[in-house]
């Protein structure tokens, strides 16, 4: 208990030090907990008062250890599988690899707790004195930990459900009587959910065919393949999927579309769910909903500086309408609830219209679309004027009523917040005309355009320097070739050379100038000679932007461009690089103790798993 205290002590002084809270904040924390003998940094982090970010800061300014990134450790899964996970919860502990050194077994070992002293002499105890460890973080050890173990608990999964009785009838009554609530059917739904969410996937595609079921993932807009298993399990994983969705079990002849809700590592992840019927059955997507998207800044979706310059203004007009334009999936929602986030406080009354309602937000009235109904965007947005509401979001604008009603809303005094489908920023004043709506309301109530595209990050830890060739230099609008970075793929990535994705935006302000044009129905070619003269950056320039700046590779232009550029090391989609782990250099940055190793690595056989597995117990 003195112990703890006395450490308590000291993590407040660096707290205090790095003005992470006042003297009070710290003094009341210390003594809410004087008499549990928990450690403040743990309780503060629980409490959610601090970030895993700043607990790592504090750690390091305690022990001088920097942590290490575990990332780029080639692990062994059958090493870290034999963990029981209580331990790990318990101790932040966990063996990465095991390599043979002049015959003897040497484990590298990484750990989480810096804190705590205890931990490493236990590593020694279940590992040997010349493990190598590496300090990190406990997030760091808790997602790799969950990344190997829900993949495994797939394959157990499916393998366990093959021993039962399966479903092999495509009848209703055969569907009905289907154990679907059975332990391995409810395991292998939810380890597949659960490896999804390890995976930092966006969603889950299911694919009945023939003779086999395909499970993607989509990661970083690319979908890759996670599993497969027999289609005779299929029928009762589809049947859960419903069941837990609310959706009708017997209908497989139409789409049908639901939600649900998964709690996973203390956070709660909401799902929506989509049917559509095929020859082999019905495919099943599943989109995964972060809470946690739409807290992100401005500047963490990919704003520049230069553009919140502009935008952050634009977010406090007391009227008008700001539209966000891309395709599906380009992220447009997420922005969306940023900009509310932005502006959401208690003298403000913030109404939204959606379909669906994808993140709760907190001061946020929100209003769900039902069409069965006949609650529609417009006859919504007729009632919420009636709300007395400073700020409107609309999810997307689809119809000339919701356009015009949009506008109208704009023009008598309201913020308004929605989405177009267009190709470009320019595109979507010709958008609104289309649907109806007066050119002269629309220069009136218009405000600003934001077009959007996601590239993906390359990631930072491979990322390697190389000479744009002549064609790129084309491509860029530049003289002479100059240093850009492409993906080369390590553990971190996955072996992908990219890590997340990042938003590529065009902002168009609406000037009187401009609003005098669109009056005048001047044609886009008119329009694009004028915001030439205005310096006006399009998303090919910041793509061109992000590629100079190393945040993502040539190969991404396409996916802006549409452009074909035809070089043997500039495909259209660009190849997924695969890590020559022998290259990759393993150096802990700070240890207490380290030994040579090698690279000799070998499998771990059934009788040392069996032996730690009772160490651990111990």
């Amino acid at each position: 208990m003195q112990i703890i205290q006395e450490l308590n002590i000291k993590i407040g002084q660096i707290i205090r030090q790095l003005n992470l809270l006042n003297s009070d904040e710290v003094t009341r924390s210390i003594e809410k907990i004087a008499n549990a003998n928990i450690r403040l940094d743990k309780y503060l982090l629980d409490s959610g008062v601090l970030t895993e970010a700043q607990i790592t800061t504090i750690y390091s300014r305690l022990t001088l250890i920097e942590p290490y990134n575990i990332d780029l450790i080639e692990y062994d899964e059958a090493v870290i599988n034999q963990v029981p996970e209580a331990f790990v919860e318990r101790n932040y502990l966990l063996p990465l690899r095991m390599d043979v050194v002049e015959g003897k077994e040497v484990y590298t070992v990484a750990i989480g707790d810096l804190l705590n002293y205890n931990v490493e002499a236990m590593a020694r105890s279940l590992y040997g004195n010349n493990a190598t460890i590496y300090y990190t973080t406990m997030a760091k050890i808790q997602s790799l930990y969950s990344l190997v173990h829900t993949k495994s608990k797939v394959s157990e999964a499916i393998h366990e459900y093959g021993k039962e009785k399966v479903v092999d009838d495509t009848s209703d009554k055969a569907m009905e009587d289907a154990s679907v609530t059975t332990a391995p059917a409810v395991k292998l739904a939810e380890s597949i959910l659960k490896e999804a969410i390890a995976s930092k996937a966006s969603d889950i595609h299911i694919e009945p065919y023939e003779d086999i079921v395909r499970v993607r993932n989509r990661i970083d807009g690319v979908l890759y393949e996670r599993t497969t298993f027999d289609p005779k399990l299929y029928y009762a994983v589809v049947t859960r999927f419903k069941v837990i969705s609310g959706l009708n079990i017997t209908e497989r002849r139409i789409p049908q579309d639901g939600r649900f809700s998964l709690d996973f590592n203390d956070t709660t992840y909401d799902f929506r769910l989509s049917t559509l019927p095929t020859v082999h059955g019905e495919k099943i997507v599943i989109r995964i909903l972060d809470n946690s998207a739409f807290s992100f800044s401005l500047e963490e979706l990919g704003f520049t500086e230069e553009a919140l310059k502009i935008v952050k203004p634009a977010l406090r007009t007391p009227h008008g309408i700001i539209l966000l334009t891309g395709p599906t999936g380009c992220g447009k929602s997420t922005t969306l609830y940023s900009f509310i986030r932005d502006i959401n406080d208690v003298g403000t009354n913030i109404v939204s219209v959606e379909d669906p309602v994808e993140y709760s937000i907190s001061g946020i009235n929100q209003v769900q679309v039902n069409t069965k109904a006949n609650m529609t965007f417009a006859v919504a947005l007729r009632s919420i004027l009636r709300q007395d509401p400073n700020v409107i979001m609309i999810g997307e604008i689809r119809d000339e009523e919701t356009a015009s009603i949009a506008i109208r809303s704009a023009i008598t005094g309201h913020l308004v917040f929605s989405t177009l489908h267009t190709n470009d920023a320019p595109g979507a004043i010709s958008r609104l005309s289309d649907m109806g709506v007066e050119p002269y309301l629309v220069a009136d109530a218009l405000e600003m355009v934001i077009a959007q595209r996601l590239v993906r990050r390359l990631c930072p830890e491979c990322k390697r320097r190389v000479l744009s060739t002549p064609l790129q230099n084309q491509a860029l609008g530049i003289d002479e070739s100059v240093e850009i970075f492409e993906p080369k793929g390590c553990p971190a990535c996955h072996g992908t050379g990219y890590k997340g994705r990042i938003g590529i935006h065009e902002i168009l302000v609406i000037d009187e100038h401009l609003r005098e044009l669109i009056v005048n129905k001047k044609s886009n070619e008119e329009l694009y000679e004028y915001l030439e003269t205005k310096n006006f950056k399009n998303l090919k320039a910041a793509c061109i932007e992000a590629i100079l700046k190393g945040v993502t590779s040539f190969q991404e232009l396409y996916s802006i461009t549409q452009e074909d550029f035809d070089d043997d090391n500039n495909k259209k989609t660009p190849k997924v690089i695969t890590q020559d782990v022998e290259d990759l250099e393993i150096k802990p940055k700070r240890t207490r103790t380290t030994t040579k190793k090698t690279t000799t690595k070998t499998t771990t056989t059934r009788k040392r798993t069996t032996k730690k597995e009772e160490e651990y117990e111990k």
